[in-house]
């Protein structure tokens, strides 16, 4: 208990979580603080190639194995199944519809790859070594949660064809197609690379993290605002409750893998997580009568804040008490 309080109040006070505190007072004062759409997006493509290229980079130096291997073939299962648990437990706690609990279900079986971007950048100033190859394994988790989704529909006797059009909003969305992009550049080019692009990738990547989620915290307040009147209790609890729940099948699997201490923390979180960019881009698509007042509000302006704020220190904690780490 003590390390998570350690790590809790540490992560509180970094630049990162102030960042996005400031933006969440600032939208609920309804300030007129705004980061213009363009340079938030500009933001977003640096981070997504950033933390792509470097892991390329570290599967370039770590080589392809097993674990590898393995990792990926758990994020995959873990992606298609934390839905089917989300849904489940949606039936219990919440009073939706089956068509909305599916939308919400999908956002818990993807990744947000910022809480994975901040929850790297607390392991690496706590000094723990983490996977580079848990870049892929993030990118791998994208997709199949939207498949379970459907499929979770179409039980419920709601058939949902997988038109040209959703494949490609699957498979083609763009923050996939950079992570993963960037990844096989870093692979690729290996350090040598890395060395001649070190300066725009590395340096800066601190202060554009905190400019993101200071925008991330904008948007999230104004979710709050929003969604207040939709969302009720029994939601608003799944949206801490289920993050725990994912990171305990996490967990889990990065045991049974035998990855690093820094690589069991990255299961957890990426199991904890909940999308806000891919999954709403498909669902608009995929399940346009779903409520995106419910799944955007509850995966950015609840989930979003507990992992950034508390679950990160959680999961490192628990992960380095199990690991010996």
């Amino acid at each position: 208990m003590d390390q998570i309080l350690s790590l809790a109040a540490t992560n509180l006070l970094s630049p990162i979580i102030l960042s996005f505190a400031l933006g969440v007072a600032a939208s609920l004062a309804r300030s007129d603080l705004n980061i213009p759409e363009a340079v938030a997006k500009g933001m977003s493509i640096y981070l997504l190639f950033a933390i792509g290229f470097k892991g390329g980079v570290s599967v370039a130096d770590h080589g392809i194995d097993g674990t590898l291997a393995a990792s990926l073939l758990a994020g995959i299962v873990l992606s298609a199944a934390l839905p089917i648990v989300a849904f489940g437990l949606l039936q219990v706690m919440g009073n939706l519809s089956r068509l909305d609990a599916a939308a919400v279900a999908a956002h818990y079986g993807s990744i947000s790859i910022v809480t994975f971007v901040a929850a790297t950048s607390v392991l690496n100033s706590s000094g723990i070594a983490s996977e580079g190859y848990m870049v892929a394994v993030a990118a791998a988790m994208e997709a199949p949660a939207i498949l379970s989704a459907l499929w979770l529909i179409s039980r419920g006797g709601d058939s949902r064809r997988m038109d040209p059009e959703l494949l490609r909003e699957i498979m083609l969305n763009g923050s996939i197609v950079l992570l993963v992009g960037s990844f096989f550049i870093g692979w690729i080019t290996g350090t040598e690379g890395l060395a001649k692009i070190e300066a725009f990738i590395v340096s800066p990547f601190q202060g554009v993290l905190c400019l993101f989620l200071l925008d991330m915290g904008l948007v999230a307040g104004r979710g709050l605002r929003g969604g207040s009147g939709v969302l009720k209790p029994g939601v608003l609890t799944f949206g801490v409750v289920m993050p725990l729940v994912g990171a305990t099948f996490g967990c889990i699997a990065g045991l049974l893998l035998g990855v690093s201490t820094g690589g069991v923390a990255l299961f957890m979180v990426l199991s904890a997580s909940a999308s806000y960019i891919a999954v709403p881009a498909a669902m608009r698509v995929a399940l346009p009568e779903a409520n995106p007042s419910i799944y955007l509000t509850l995966s950015l302006g609840v989930t979003f804040p507990f992992n950034l704020t508390l679950g990160i220190p959680i999961y490192i904690a628990v992960a380095s008490a199990l690991t010996g780490g």
